[in-house]
């Protein structure tokens, strides 16, 4: 999915990690990846992230907290920054999508970017 908002591009991918999962065990992990791209004319700063994650359980769980991976980056116009991190679910089927909290250097002025929702399923259990 991709997504542009108040001038950063959101790109996210999602892949199912079989080798980490424990079906048996209604534990399913995923891995995804983001590449967040700065196409305003100034400087910005990822400062906080929010998710919003839901299961088809009926389970939704709200994830915030400083930045991402541990980083806070810093995006120069142009620049892009990819990072990966993961997810698990009790039933193999859901979502993830948010918003980070973003600050333009020049001024201070803090800014939401929309992270589209992506969709997170076991190939195996759409048959």
């Amino acid at each position: 999915m991709k997504k542009i908002s108040e001038g950063i591009k959101i790109t996210t991918r999602v892949q199912f990690k079989e080798e980490y999962s424990e079906p048996d065990n209604n534990y399913f992990v995923f891995f995804y990846r983001i590449t967040i791209e700065n196409f305003n004319n100034v400087e910005v700063q990822l400062l906080r992230r929010h998710w919003d994650i839901f299961d088809s359980n009926g389970i939704k769980t709200v994830v915030e907290g400083e930045g991402v991976v541990g980083e806070k980056p810093v995006l120069a116009p142009g620049e892009l920054y990819s990072y990966e991190s993961a997810c698990n679910l009790e039933s193999g089927i859901g979502s993830m999508s948010g918003f980070y909290e973003m600050m333009k250097s020049e001024n201070g002025e803090l800014f939401q970017v929309e992270i589209p929702e992506f969709v997170m399923e076991v190939p195996y259990m759409l048959n």
